[in-house]
């Protein structure tokens, strides 16, 4: 059987606006029987999208619990075939929680479940379908029961449920599976994407299902869905263009500015070996301004030294002259050299020598 591919927003629109499909969907997906749905107003236009590339439906569903009583939730459903980002599914998140239209009252607000069908992968998390629920803990971790649920825990709490399309892989275990069979991209056809090739023989006799495919099978034979197809297709291929060149244009820009802080960091590295260079040359400086002041101080030492040792032998020079020349008045008196060694107090030799001197003179 050939049916229309669930993954372009413009099926998986007219698919949703079947009511009775809708709650089909919406049962699986939340493991609860959807007695009622409407789809609700919002915000955000898919018709004329330029940027985002998100396809968002909401719905008021009214839910009949397992012990038959009813009320009424928000669902928001969000579907995307790109890696798109979080903060556009928080932005559309927090237009619920700012919308008066989703209070039932001052102080009660309607639950809200988010489902979230990816054409891409998230992470590492094998699981094709990912139950997000919120728990209530007291201090010591401990699960609180008593008082739950609670209209106002409630009312700023939502659960969530992820569904990764391409982690599906043609795998059918329990009625959810079932359903969301019709989005396996496993079942593409090779040469047309807008198609999926699937064996209606899978679903047995279930009504439900036959009439997903009626429905899938009547938008792939309408011409003017498929027209509309190719134009999603070249919207998509012309955000996903965009966005590589976006991607590639952030990563030379990253690379730029790593490569910049590099540049810095090293600029910032040699002016500390300056820095440091100049410090060592200062304490040079300083150390041969000191041993040259030190040299200067010797020098005056030195000279003063010289100049004292010139004064002494200036001194000995003339103790030697009147030492001589009371030698010679001695001898001239007929002192003999021993007399003469006692009245100067010097030994022999010494007068000796001293006359010797005075002679030679």
């Amino acid at each position: 059987m050939i049916v229309a591919n669930p993954i372009y927003d413009i099926v998986f629109k007219y698919l949703m606006d079947d009511e009775r499909i809708a709650r089909t969907i919406l049962s699986a997906l939340l493991k609860v029987e959807v007695t009622a749905v409407q789809v609700r107003p919002h915000e955000y236009s898919d018709e004329t999208r330029d940027s985002l590339s998100v396809f968002r439906i909401d719905f008021g569903a009214t839910v009949r619990d397992s012990d038959g009583k009813e009320k009424l939730i928000l669902i928001e459903l969000q579907k995307t075939w790109l890696d798109t980002e979080t903060l556009r599914f928080r932005q559309y998140l927090g237009v619920h929680y700012s919308n008066p239209k989703n209070m039932m009252s001052a102080s009660q607000a309607l639950p809200m479940v988010a489902v979230y069908l990816l054409g891409h992968k998230v992470g590492d998390i094998e699981e094709p379908v990912l139950y997000v629920s919120h728990q209530s803990r007291d201090y010591d971790d401990n699960i609180v029961t008593q008082g739950l649920p609670n209209p106002f825990v409630d009312s700023l709490t939502h659960d969530s449920i992820i569904v990764q399309i391409p982690r599906l892989h043609g795998r059918i275990n329990n009625h959810l599976d079932m359903v969301l069979s019709v989005f396996d991209q496993t079942y593409k056809d090779e040469n047309d994407s807008r198609v999926l090739k699937i064996d209606e023989r899978l679903y047995g006799d279930d009504a439900d299902m036959e009439r997903i495919l009626h429905r899938l099978t009547m938008a792939a034979a309408d011409a003017d869905m498929r027209h509309k197809m190719n134009v999603e297709d070249e919207y998509y291929g012309a955000i996903e263009k965009r966005d590589t060149e976006i991607l590639m244009r952030d990563h030379q820009i990253a690379e730029q500015r790593t490569q910049l802080a590099e540049q810095k960091s090293q600029l910032a590295e040699q002016k500390s070996q300056l820095a440091e260079q100049e410090t060592q040359l200062a304490e040079q400086k300083s150390q041969l301004a000191e041993q040259k002041s030190q040299l200067a101080e010797q020098e005056t030492q030195l000279a003063e030294q010289e100049t004292q040792l010139a004064e002494q032998e200036t001194q000995l020079a003339e103790q030697g002259d009147l030492l001589r020349t009371t030698i010679k008045m001695l001898l001239d008196a007929g002192k003999t050299i021993d007399e003469i060694a006692q009245t100067l107090g010097k030994d022999r030799e010494t007068v000796k020598t001293l006359m010797a001197q005075s002679f030679r003179q």
